[in-house]
């Protein structure tokens, strides 16, 4: 981690994550089309679903980047009690809160799809789907955090194997459910929720097994410096995926006076923007552990190194892939619902969202970098911007001065903005850097010294 070259290190620690959330993506993909092949308001119940979800991820993300990042820097200055103490409590916390989350879910659903924005058609089909979901809370949060804890200790293509098993069977399951047993979307649902607990038994067999880290009953301590720190790497990807649940929820509700047709459009676009900012994600979580170790060894040279080379990465790769989703929108709308009312809405939507998803990738890994780094506040403002800070305000003046264009635009605009914001966070993250390496030159000059 602190003396290979930087690119290649960085990428043998992504293509792992890329890979497996793009299986992820190819499952998100094909479960729309299955889905979208029984009518319009079910296409639209897995938008209104999505909002579900991100509390799910939240609790997931929270505790894996929070206890994950402080992992990696606790390995990188050969800590390795305190990070068997991060991984153990780590598990635990994150359990109890999936448990909560399907007990709270489940007795508010009514005023859970409401509020998500669903409409009076789509509402039956949301709470048969979301109710189901929340039943597997406790082992999908807790699966988001081992295999984020993986990753972070450098064991990135165990995790992966874990994730596509689950994803892969999910891919065969959800059909057989919805269309063979004649379940519908719970069908989805179910499958949903044993594939994500299989993934979740591997995980656990492989932090026994294979990671650095094995889980303990011995190592479950909990205090306040233990909290301090997971809140200092988890609150910024807990406050992501909260935004991302709003910007949801504004969405659909924005679109919901256009109909059924235009929930369904942007729910589908949405999975499909979903391979561009996976691709990405991958990328920024291969990034994070050569970031968390190299901080703890006091190696910013190699920090610096490794931001601009996941910076261009994720641009490059990002954009590629826009330009085809841009060429291919209707074509790719068509696919997973052949309803001309959301082919004519996604089609515009698409490629829009096409153009400005280039831009996201440089507040992706500055993200990534403020949060493994301890920039707290920064990393959860940067997160936050696109997903609700900003996308908020902007999808409700657009939406009401511009009607249905604007909130086709809303998202590309967000994007614009956000880039703007991250540019100076970025400059003062990296300056940061260079005061501590200065500060390390120091103190090792005078040990040497004396």
């Amino acid at each position: 981690m602190t003396e290979r070259p930087v690119g290649p290190l960085v990428l043998s620690m992504a293509w792992p994550s890329i890979l497996s959330n793009l299986v992820t993506v190819v499952y998100n993909l094909a479960d729309t089309y299955f889905v979208g092949r029984i009518n319009t308001s079910a296409s639209g119940a897995i938008g209104i679903a999505f909002v579900a979800m991100t509390a799910i991820q939240g609790v997931g993300f929270y505790f894996g980047q929070g206890t994950g990042n402080a992992i990696s820097r606790d390995l990188g200055a050969h800590r390795e009690e305190d990070a068997c103490v991060m991984a153990s409590t780590g598990i635990v916390c994150t359990f109890a809160c999936g448990i909560l989350i399907a007990l709270l879910g489940n007795l508010f659903l009514g005023p859970l799809c409401r509020v998500a924005g669903a409409t009076p058609t789509i509402l039956p089909y949301a709470k048969s789907f979301i109710g189901i979901i929340l039943l597997g809370a406790p082992w999908m949060c807790s699966s988001l955090m081992l295999n984020m804890q993986l990753r972070f200790e450098g064991e990135s293509l165990f995790s992966m194997l874990a994730i596509m098993c689950g994803t892969v069977l999910n891919i065969f399951l959800s059909p057989l459910l919805i269309f063979g047993a004649g379940m519908g979307i719970a069908g989805s649902a179910l499958a949903n929720i044993i594939c994500q607990f299989i993934s979740f038994c591997l995980l656990v067999a492989e932090m026994q097994k294979i990671g650095t880290t094995p889980l303990s009953r011995k190592y479950v301590r909990f205090s306040k410096a233990l909290f301090r720190e997971i809140n200092n790497g988890g609150v910024p990807s807990f406050v992501r995926q909260c935004m991302l649940g709003v910007a949801t929820t504004l969405l659909n509700d924005a679109a919901a006076p256009f109909g059924d047709a235009a929930v369904a459009a942007m729910a589908v676009v949405q999975r499909i923007t979903g391979v561009g900012n996976y691709v990405q994600i991958g990328i920024g979580q291969g990034y994070q552990p050569v970031l968390g170790y190299n901080i703890g060894a006091k190696r910013y040279d190699r920090v610096r190194k490794g931001y601009f080379f996941s910076l261009k990465a994720a641009s490059i790769s990002v954009l590629a892939i826009g330009i085809v989703t841009c060429i291919s929108a209707p074509n790719l709308i068509g696919f997973f619902r052949d309803d001309p009312e959301v082919v004519a809405v996604g089609t515009l939507t698409l490629r829009l969202a096409s153009f400005s998803i280039a831009l996201t990738g440089a507040s992706m890994i500055t993200n990534f970098m403020l949060q493994t780094s301890g920039h707290m506040w920064s990393a959860t403002i940067l997160g936050a911007c696109r997903l609700g800070l900003v996308l908020g305000p902007v999808v409700t003046i657009l939406s009401h001065t511009l009607g249905l264009f604007g909130l086709q635009i809303a998202q590309p605009v967000s994007d614009l903005i956000t880039f703007a914001v991250t540019i100076p966070m970025a400059r003062g993250c990296l300056k940061s850097f260079d005061e501590a390496e200065k500060a390390a030159e120091a103190e090792s000059a005078a040990v040497h010294k004396a």
